[in-house]
């Protein structure tokens, strides 16, 4: 189940990339949310050997296992939520592209140890 998670996550994570490059800021944004929220299943499934069922169960989930990252995810499923109706320019891109970066590091240090 890991390594499924730590596919789909990298595969969205190339996506964002791949749209950010191209300049289509709101599918950036929400491949990067994607990828964010897969590590975040990755963390809570290695935690707690239980996969959130939904958007809801999971920052639950987040708040009670990894507050500091459930922050984070609530800011940005702000802005992914307000990207379905509106523009979202690059420097948001960005921001969430560094967040996932840090989350993605804690992610690949969990599975060495």
């Amino acid at each position: 189940m890991e390594e499924v998670l730590l596919k789909n996550a990298e595969e969205f994570y190339l996506s964002g990339e791949d749209n950010l490059l191209k300049k289509r800021f709101n599918a950036a944004y929400s491949d990067f949310f994607k990828a964010l929220v897969i590590f975040c299943d990755y963390l809570i499934y290695n935690q707690i050997k239980r996969l959130p069922k939904n958007h809801v169960d999971r920052f639950i989930l987040l708040e009670s296992y990894f507050s500091e990252i459930y922050k984070g995810v609530s800011e940005f499923f702000k802005e992914y939520t307000f990207s379905y109706n509106s523009i979202i320019v690059e420097k948001e891109v960005i921001k969430l592209k560094k967040y996932v970066a840090e989350i993605q590091e804690l992610v690949r240090n969990k599975k060495r140890a």
